[in-house]
């Protein structure tokens, strides 16, 4: 009987734990591979992208703050680090990769490998409250040099916001860069509200074009707006708000008209979610702070999607700390692992940890 009695049970606690991995959140398996934390003339490290070279190394460039401001006006260069053992370890010097153009700073990289086989790198140069513009460098030669920046925004000006690792290169060819626009140079005050454009270009970024004005009929707050394919062919975008949950938007024309902003079923502070693809599955994978109670930007959790983002299974925990403030994500993909930045307001610095595909699934 008491044998009979203790298999009743581990059955129960296998059930309970199988119902969790679908529901409930646990704590996702990973390792830190890389922590930049502040120092001495760096109060801060923060928005990073990735991008494989063709020898196999990956490297990573984050935003690399000087001076004493942590402030997101505060002075910035474009930093980065490399890994030649598919992320498991990474260089412990930063190499310069884009100084402080700006008057203010240059921050919020994005990369891609074009169809072309040039690397775009793509970043914000800011010099006021009512002038950042994302600018494009591309690089020939593996990221050993860059050609001179590119304007990307030439049809108006004012304060842009494309957050980091947001730029995507649809099945196509056409690049899609969604943007949040908080003041121009006649503004007095800046919005919170940001007006919503995706900018595309079918040059491989050479010129661009601004979509129709994304509809916000409810004045609600909407900001770092990002973008994701669907498997039919449509484009999802999604972006924060402070009424609880991320909103969407859809195009059925390769992201040159939208539908009008609603609510989503992504649950959320006013904190920037990020979509992509598995490569390997074709799932959608999340990651976003799971937090539809408050503003705190914790915990920060991670999930995926089978049915192109109408439901997310398998929700994990990366952080939970009450006092962090985890946010600004990027997700890379190797042959065998996932290697995810992101930045925590709370120490002014950033990390990347790497886990094996079977751990988002498990």
């Amino acid at each position: 009987m008491k044998i009979l009695i203790h298999l009743l049970i581990l059955i129960f606690i296998a059930f309970i734990g199988g119902c969790m991995k679908k529901g409930e959140s646990e704590f996702l398996q990973k390792k830190y591979v890389l922590k930049l934390l502040p120092g001495v003339n760096n109060p801060r490290n923060s928005e990073g992208d990735f991008i494989t070279l063709r020898d196999g190394r990956i490297l990573f460039i984050y935003s690399h703050y000087t001076g004493n401001s942590a402030d997101d006006h505060a002075s910035a260069f474009l930093a980065g680090r490399y890994s030649s053992d598919a992320g498991k370890t990474w260089t412990q010097e930063d190499v310069t990769i884009v100084e402080q153009e700006g008057l203010m700073n240059v921050m919020s990289v994005s990369m891609l490998r074009l169809q072309t086989g040039e690397i775009a790198l793509f970043y914000l140069r800011k010099n006021s409250d009512s002038d950042c513009i994302p600018m494009l460098r591309i690089s020939k030669d593996e990221a050993l040099t860059w050609r001179e920046p590119l304007k990307c925004i030439t049809d108006r000006d004012g304060y842009f916001v494309l957050n980091n690792s947001r730029v995507v290169q649809l099945k196509d060819g056409r690049l899609m860069m969604p943007v949040s626009l908080h003041k121009t140079p006649g503004d007095s005050v800046f919005a919170s509200i940001g007006r919503i454009w995706n900018y595309y270009s079918d040059d491989n970024g050479r010129t661009w074009k601004a979509s129709q004005e994304v509809a916000n009929p409810g004045s609600v707050v909407t900001q770092e707006p990002g973008v994701v394919e669907l498997s039919n062919g449509d484009i999802m975008m999604y972006l924060r708000t402070m009424s609880g949950v991320q909103y969407f938007s859809y195009s059925k024309d390769r992201g040159e008209t939208w539908s009008q902003a609603e609510p989503g079923n992504i649950k959320s502070p006013c904190s920037p979610a990020s979509i992509t693809r598995i490569p390997s599955t074709g799932d959608m994978l999340l990651v976003w702070n799971d937090n539809g109670i408050d503003q705190k930007r914790t915990p920060f959790n991670i999930a995926y999607s089978e049915d192109e983002g109408k439901s997310w299974i398998n929700r994990q925990i990366i952080e939970e700390n009450p006092e962090g403030s985890y946010c600004y994500p990027a997700i890379h993909f190797t042959a065998k692992t996932i290697l995810l930045s992101y930045f925590d307001w709370s120490t002014r610095g950033s990390v990347i940890v790497r886990m094996k595909y079977r751990d988002i699934y498990n």
